[in-house]
């Protein structure tokens, strides 16, 4: 039997496992919830409980990943023979499928803006115009399908070549390279006339904003922004070298993925205020506001560009990611198999992504409680399969693993203090499990 593939760097790994946390969760989501969640403040709180619930839980799918050395599934059945624990990671690669096929769709407009871009139909049109271009978009089913075949395509290709070869070179390509144009836009943001009004909504919290809702979808956005839940992370730590410090490699994806968000912010907000735009737009922050915001400076499109780049980097890191959690679980064993297996599972997420990627067109009256199929996916892998499966990952890891395996894949590498292990243990089997019990109920309209 061949060897299990492993990462060939802890460089690597951090880059690969900060690239699928990032994603759209950091670049797309975080600026438009802040913005109607009161800037500053949202940030504030998302900040404290992304360092309170996200890292603990963080650590926890690593620690299961990197003691078992194997996939999402038969991680949980080595830990917890004969018992139902694998479960969970049979809930996490369901999760998965359906989380690609729409995520896939969102990959695709921004494919599909990119491409508009360079053919000059976002040029020259006004912000009314620009929100018609994105329904029109949205609904155009023979392009929106191909560009999320396209996506998948992209992401197939990269997944199929492995760990080293395929996910880790890629990663350790596109993440720096998201850095450096995040710090072009924000040079190019933050000397706009007007900027500093957007920078101020954005960095000084304004407690007169503070609403129960603040904390609970601040909570929900630290808490899904670092890939916790479907045990993807699971699978990443499970071809990382013993002796790696899991305690510092936490840190530096919790602390790149919150520098992100922070960057976005920052990306977003200057140019948003300073030409006048709201920054309550909500999920068309991206595909309306910006594109009119970069139309209205010198080099405008050329910005823009570099932008739906960038958005599209980060977005396929996370893919990678999601698709990898699927190939492993197949592969097990059987490394040659990787190629078919890549194609096959893109395949049918493709199929299953159908439905989603035709739900704002022609498929638009075919709803599953009142929901549209692309908000009932989403409904499904966010509102339901995440808390559930980070839940029963937090109880797994709490009450289940001994304390021993916990303790010795803690320090192993690492020169932590006992009292941060104790501090941790504690996050992980009293605070996150309410945690995620406030956000589940909120979820489901039964605590507001």
């Amino acid at each position: 039997m061949k060897q299990r593939e492993q990462w060939s760097s802890k460089i690597g790994f951090i880059l690969a496992a900060a690239g699928s946390a990032i994603g759209l969760g950091a670049i797309w989501k975080f600026p438009y919830m802040a913005g109607t969640n009161g800037g500053g403040v949202f940030l504030l709180v998302f900040l404290l409980f992304t360092i309170i619930i996200g890292a603990p839980m963080l650590l926890a799918e690593f620690i299961i990943g990197r003691s078992t050395q194997k996939n999402a599934i038969h991680a949980y059945k080595h830990l917890a023979p004969n018992s139902k624990w694998h479960y969970i990671g049979v809930l996490g690669v369901v999760a998965s499928f359906i989380l690609l096929s729409f995520y896939s769709v969102v990959g695709g407009w921004i494919v599909t803006y990119i491409v508009k871009s360079f053919t000059g139909q976002l040029s020259n049109l006004n912000a009314n115009e620009f929100g018609v271009l994105f329904d029109e978009t949205i609904v155009n089913g023979p392009e929106v399908l191909l560009a999320q075949a396209f996506f998948l395509l992209i992401t197939i290709v990269v997944v199929q070549s492995g760990i080293q070869s395929g996910i880790e070179k890629a990663s350790k390509i596109l993440m720096p390279l998201l850095f450096i144009l995040f710090l072009v836009l924000i040079g190019r943001s933050l000397t706009l006339e007007g900027a500093l009004e957007g920078v101020r909504f954005f960095l000084m919290p304004d407690f007169s904003q503070l609403t129960s809702s603040t904390f609970l979808l601040a909570l929900g956005q630290s808490f899904f922004a670092l890939s916790v839940g479907v045990s993807i992370m699971v699978t990443y730590s499970s071809y990382l070298q013993k002796g790696e410090d899991l305690v510092k490699s936490t840190s530096s994806v919790v602390g790149l993925n919150i520098l992100i968000s922070i960057l976005a912010g920052l990306v977003i907000f200057p140019a948003v205020f300073a030409l006048g735009f709201q920054p309550d737009e909500g999920p068309g922050l991206v595909f309306v506001v910006l594109p009119a915001v970069f139309d209205q400076l010198p080099f405008g499109m050329f910005f823009l560009v570099l932008f739906l780049l960038l958005l599209l980097f980060a977005t396929l890191t996370s893919a990678f990611s999601i698709l990898e959690i699927v190939v492993s679980v197949l592969v097990r064993n059987k490394p040659t198999n990787r190629k078919k297996i890549a194609w096959i599972s893109g395949a049918i997420i493709f199929i299953l992504g159908i439905p989603s990627a035709l739900s704002f067109g022609i498929w638009s009256n075919i709803t599953i409680f009142g929901f549209i199929m692309f908000d009932f996916a989403d409904f499904l892998v966010s509102n339901m399969a995440l808390p559930i499966g980070a839940l029963f990952i937090a109880i797994f890891v709490g009450y289940r693993i001994p304390v021993s395996i916990l303790e010795d894949e803690f320090f192993q590498g690492s020169k932590a203090s006992k009292s941060l292990f104790q501090l941790w243990l504690f996050a992980v089997k009293y605070i996150i499990p309410i945690g995620i019990v406030i956000i589940f109920l909120h979820s489901l309209g039964l605590f507001s």
